[in-house]
């Protein structure tokens, strides 16, 4: 499984603790789950997508996420 959420949390300017109290884990599940180390259960992965008010397909994928430097070029572009 993908993920963004080193990503997300960086741009929402929380710690891994921060997140994992948000979410009521600890906090080194979340750096498991950002190396890809570890799966959320559906439950943390919806837990964890309201924290960021986002879908949770936009944190978690079975396919690799295109670069977000790439996703950039293709928007500048138009």
């Amino acid at each position: 499984m993908h993920n963004r959420l080193s990503l997300f949390r960086a741009e929402a300017g929380l710690s891994r603790k921060d997140l994992a109290a948000r979410v009521d884990v600890n906090p080194q599940t979340i750096g498991y789950l950002e190396r890809g180390d570890y799966k959320p259960s559906l439950e943390l992965a919806l837990r964890i997508a309201r924290v960021f008010d986002v879908p949770v397909e936009a944190l978690f994928s079975l396919d690799p996420f295109e670069p977000v430097a790439e996703l950039i070029r293709r928007s500048q572009k138009g």
